[in-house]
C-alpha cells in the first residue's frame, strides 16, 4: 500500500458521479429537512431519487381530535407532495408505526431488500451517533441503515432473500455534526423550504421561519471558503469504514 493508497482510504467517497439516490427518513419529514437542498441539487443533475420511509409519523398530530390513521394518511400525501416537488420520483413505505422502532437487525434486513431492490449508488439516513438525538427511531433508522448497507452485497443476507446482491459504494449521514462533504444547496435553498412548507401538518409558519434563519446561518458557515453561498453538511463513508475501522472518525 502506497501514501495515495492510503490517502484515498482516510477520504469520503465522492459523491459526484452517482446516478441513482436511496434517501432514507425515519419520518416523512426528515428528508427534506435533513438534506432538502441536496436531494434537489441530485436531481437538477439527473440523479433518479428514491425515498424510503420508515414508519407512517402516526403520531406527529397537533390536533387532539386528528385519530392516527387520519394523520398517516396526511402525511403519507405530504410526504409525496415534498419529495416530488424537490425531485424525487420513487416513494418506499415500510408503514412501522411511529415510535415503535427498537429491533435494528429486523430493520437492517427490511431496508437491506430495498436497497437490492433499488440498486442505489449511496443511501442516505440520519447520523444515529449523534450527540444529544433522544428520538429513538432515528437511532435505529440510522443504524439499521448502515447495517443494511455493510450487508446488503452479501448473497445469503437478509435470510431467505430472493433479491439479488448489491452494496452501494457509500453512505452519507445527514442531521451530522461531523460533516465531511458539503453540498453547494445554494440555487436550491428556498427549494428545500418550500418542499418543508408542503408539510402542513406538521410546521407552522414560526417554526419554518425559525428553521430559515438557523438554517441559512449553518449553511453560510458550512459553504465558508468554499466558493459557494450555502452548504449542506454530510457524513459520507465507505462500507469499508462501517466495520472495525477505528479511524472512521477521522474521515
Amino acid at each position: 500500500m502506497d501514501i495515495s493508497t492510503l490517502a484515498a482510504l482516510m477520504s469520503p467517497p465522492d459523491l459526484s458521479g452517482c446516478r441513482t439516490v436511496l434517501c432514507i427518513q425515519p419520518h416523512p419529514d426528515d428528508n427534506e429537512v435533513g438534506m432538502g437542498g441536496t436531494i434537489a441539487a441530485f436531481a437538477e443533475r439527473g440523479c433518479e431519487i428514491h425515498y424510503l420511509t420508515i414508519t407512517n409519523g402516526d403520531l406527529g398530530a397537533v390536533n387532539e381530535h386528528v385519530s392516527s390513521a387520519e394523520i398517516a394518511a396526511i402525511r403519507a400525501r405530504e410526504l409525496e407532495a415534498a419529495g416530488r416537488s424537490l425531485g424525487a420520483t420513487v416513494f418506499h413505505q415500510l408503514d412501522h408505526g411511529d415510535g415503535t422502532l427498537e429491533h435494528i437487525p429486523a430493520l437492517a434486513g427490511e431496508i437491506a431488500e430495498v436497497i437490492r431492490t433499488v440498486r442505489p449508488d449511496v443511501i442516505f439516513c440520519p447520523d444515529p451517533w449523534l450527540s444529544y438525538e433522544a428520538h429513538y427511531d432515528h437511532i435505529v433508522t440510522g443504524r439499521a441503515a448502515a447495517q443494511a448497507l455493510l450487508s446488503s452485497g452479501l448473497p445469503l443476507y437478509p435470510r431467505g432473500t430472493s433479491t439479488r446482491p448489491w452494496q452501494p459504494q457509500a453512505i452519507g449521514f445527514y442531521f451530522t455534526s461531523e460533516p465531511n462533504t458539503v453540498i453547494d444547496i445554494t440555487a436550491h435553498f428556498e427549494q428545500k423550504f418550500d418542499a418543508m412548507a408542503l408539510h402542513r401538518s406538521q410546521f407552522s409558519e414560526e417554526i419554518l421561519a425559525m428553521y430559515r434563519i438557523y438554517f441559512r446561518e449553518q449553511g453560510r458557515q458550512l459553504a465558508e471558503g468554499r466558493g459557494f453561498g450555502l452548504g449542506e453538511g454530510l457524513k459520507v463513508l465507505s462500507p469499508l469504514h462501517l466495520h472495525c475501522f477505528v479511524d472512521a472518525r477521522r474521515i
